[in-house]
């Protein structure tokens, strides 16, 4: 995503911007170590993911990478963070323990949420052990069920954002990398993106896996992912989030009330061992303009011969139309 694009009805350079609120939105950082793992984990299906960390993925997931991205994103200051998943490489609790020590340097809650990934849930575990620890950046503003089966979806209201985030992590077989909402949690979308969408309130769906077919494998589908699409299309939302593909991504659904942006991000750690695969993050600013709420991406990639991250290209959308409505 390098090239810049201007919607031809986003506005005019010269409009003053009525209200501004910058995201910043990064992915898979496979941040945890598993130097001093013990074998008797990876008696399942982490035997495979440890295997595939010793391979490549120790050589591509670099640390002074990640921190280099920290600092960046420090100086710019946003107004929020996402991370869309992919904490961890095997969703140990020791690794999830590394995580949340982790996510202080990042942000406090208030200013940072994240989800979970498939990499987070390799096998099933006990939720207060594993991603229970992070639930003070996932939680709902509201009072919530602090168990994994009604967790998600979650909302939290930041400035003109409406931040709504999905779980599609899920324990699979041996070498398939797939994701669910499942029934409970597509019917709690479908209503809260309702809800939402009568406020005035931009929505903004956060998602590990991407939502429609094409963007990555059979085995790293979203298996639910027509599903999820239909009630996008029939309750709208105006941009979502992804990570999972470790590649820079721009797609579109068509919804009843427009096109919606789906926008994915390489991992925040990757030193780029295969093309296309060098970490970046994204600076998603949402503003006013006379002709509706336009979305502002900037692009900030690693650049290994200056060993820093820099502008590598911007893009321009107007989004899906304002105050949503409908009935149930």
């Amino acid at each position: 995503m390098t090239q810049v694009k201007h919607n031809d009805t986003a506005r005019s350079s010269g409009a003053p911007a009525v209200s501004e609120y910058t995201l910043a939105h990064l992915s898979d950082p496979h941040l945890s170590s598993l130097a001093d793992i013990n074998p008797g984990d990876l008696l399942n299906k982490r035997i495979t993911g440890y295997l595939s960390w010793r391979g490549h993925r120790r050589e591509e997931h670099r640390p002074e990478v990640l921190r280099l991205l920290l600092q960046d994103l420090h100086l710019l200051q946003p107004d929020h963070i996402v991370i869309t998943g992919d904490m961890t490489h095997l969703g140990l609790p020791e690794e999830c323990r590394e995580v949340n020590e982790w996510l202080p340097s990042v942000a406090v809650p208030e200013r940072l949420t994240i989800i979970p990934g498939n990499h987070d849930t390799y096998v099933t575990a006990p939720w207060e052990e594993t991603l229970g620890l992070w639930a003070p950046y996932m939680a709902s503003d509201q009072a919530h069920t602090q168990s994994q089966s009604a967790f998600f979806p979650a909302l939290r209201v930041r400035g003109p954002l409406a931040l709504i985030s999905v779980s599609s992590a899920c324990p699979t077989p041996p070498f398939f990398a797939t994701g669910r909402l499942g029934k409970v949690q597509l019917a709690s979308l479908d209503q809260l993106l309702f809800e939402t969408g009568a406020q005035d309130l931009v929505r903004v769906l956060l998602i590990h896996h991407p939502p429609m077919r094409g963007v990555v494998g059979w085995r790293k589908r979203l298996t639910d992912g027509d599903a999820v699409c239909e009630v996008i299309r029939k309750r709208g939302v105006e941009i979502i989030l992804h990570g999972h593909s470790h590649r820079s991504a721009m797609n579109w659904i068509d919804t009843r009330y427009g096109s919606v942006p789906v926008i994915g991000v390489p991992s925040a750690s990757g030193i780029g061992l295969k093309p296309g695969r060098r970490a970046q993050y994204h600076l998603c600013r949402v503003s006013d303009s006379p002709q509706g709420r336009v979305l502002d991406v900037t692009v900030r990639g690693y650049d290994a011969g200056q060993e820093k991250f820099v502008i590598q290209g911007t893009q321009q959308f107007r989004l899906p139309g304002d105050n949503v409505t409908g009935s149930l």
